[in-house]
């Protein structure tokens, strides 16, 4: 790591401009959404079939507008989604697939991250993924975003040995800043550490190259709390560089943010000194039960929702807070539409619509 910090600064020293790139706006123009389905060789076949209509649910509305690259473990479940599609009867016309071993189905977090150079030229950048501080295996996940870049022959900026970065860990308004959480970035605690050693300091200075900010807002964050050191995606989103849509104090508290935490979020303003507006949504009434009936001790969050380009995915629990929660999503995107995702089943397993998508911006491809 240190190494890329003694360029950087020598060039600056140098007066020499380094490259830098920019991570655009989820709701700018897509090329496609990056899905990895799920399989039963890592979770068995009840887990499989428990989540997998979210995917077909996905993939029915995000094909209407733009391409749905589907990652499968192998031909065998390439040919089997194939077929579960068409029962449904989803178009495939832009839908492709691309034939992979995955260990599990949160691309936003292990997949590619795809940004454009200062000549709007799309690459991706491949961050370390090591499975939220190796909680859970990671190998195969952490090769997908090489095995992307191979098979569209796109320039992959190899990051792995520089910093281990999970793309649900950080928000960015468009406009440069990023907002993230120190406990799943920084924390040295043992069991989720992602960079053994680094710095507050070194991790911006990544983020600023990377992503094209220059001003980094840091919560704090809960290590341990949950499985990914609590994402800020679950609880916040730019929605434009002066506006984030995020949750009311009693909410932020249950879902275990400190009085810290939400007045630094409250507080927060953009590269301008604006503090940002606020758009509230609820969480879910009641604590989520499970389609199969389990049920669940926490409440959803509406957060975790997927911008396309002509729809917006909203996570939906069957609970009555739903419909409030879309329409004042649908206040937001008047130019999309938005549409309920059932996540019930997935947000057992620690996810939402956000953890399981990744966008691919509209541009020509960096040979």
């Amino acid at each position: 790591m240190n190494k890329l910090f003694t360029l950087t600064f020598i060039l600056s020293y140098l007066g020499i401009m380094a490259q830098t790139y920019h991570f655009p706006e989820e709701s700018s123009r897509h090329e496609g959404t990056w899905l990895q389905w799920p399989h039963h060789y890592q979770h068995g076949d009840t887990y499989r079939k428990r989540v997998e209509q979210t995917w077909i649910d996905m993939t029915k509305y995000l094909q209407a507008g733009e391409k749905v690259h589907i990652i499968a473990y192998d031909i065998v479940e390439k040919n089997r989604i194939i077929h579960l599609l068409e029962e449904n009867k989803v178009p495939l016309k832009n839908v492709d697939f691309r034939i992979y071993p995955t260990d599990d189905v949160w691309i936003r977090d292990n997949g590619p991250i795809f940004v454009k150079d200062n000549k709007g030229s799309v690459l991706i950048e491949d961050w370390g993924f090591n499975g939220w501080g190796e909680k859970f295996d990671s190998e195969n996940c952490d090769e997908i975003p090489t095995r992307i870049g191979k098979d569209l022959g796109v320039k992959v900026i190899d990051l792995n040995e520089e910093m281990v970065n999970e793309g649900g860990s950080v928000e960015t308004d468009g406009k440069g800043v990023l907002m993230a959480c120190k406990s799943s970035v920084i924390s040295q605690k043992k069991g989720s550490t992602r960079n053994k050693g680094i710095t507050q300091k070194e991790a911006e200075e990544m983020f600023e190259t990377y992503y094209g900010v220059s001003k980094v807002i840091w919560l704090d964050g809960v290590t341990g709390l949950d499985v990914t050191d609590m994402h800020i995606d679950g609880f916040m989103k730019f929605i434009n560089p002066q506006t984030m849509i995020t949750m009311k104090e009693n909410d932020l508290l249950e879902l275990g943010l400190s009085d810290k935490d939400i007045n630094t979020l409250y507080k927060a303003s953009n590269t301008e000194g604006k503090e940002y507006k606020k758009i509230y949504l609820p969480a879910t009434k009641n604590k989520v039960k499970t389609a199969y009936g389990k049920q669940l001790d926490e409440k959803g969050s509406y957060i975790n929702y997927y911008v396309a380009n002509t729809v917006v995915l909203v996570p939906n629990y069957g609970d009555p807070n739903d419909s409030v929660a879309n329409k004042i999503i649908q206040q937001q995107y008047p130019d999309r539409k938005v549409v309920g995702i059932d996540v019930r089943n997935l947000y057992e397993n620690g996810g939402m619509v956000h953890c399981v998508t990744q966008q691919q911006p509209a541009g020509n491809l960096l040979k």
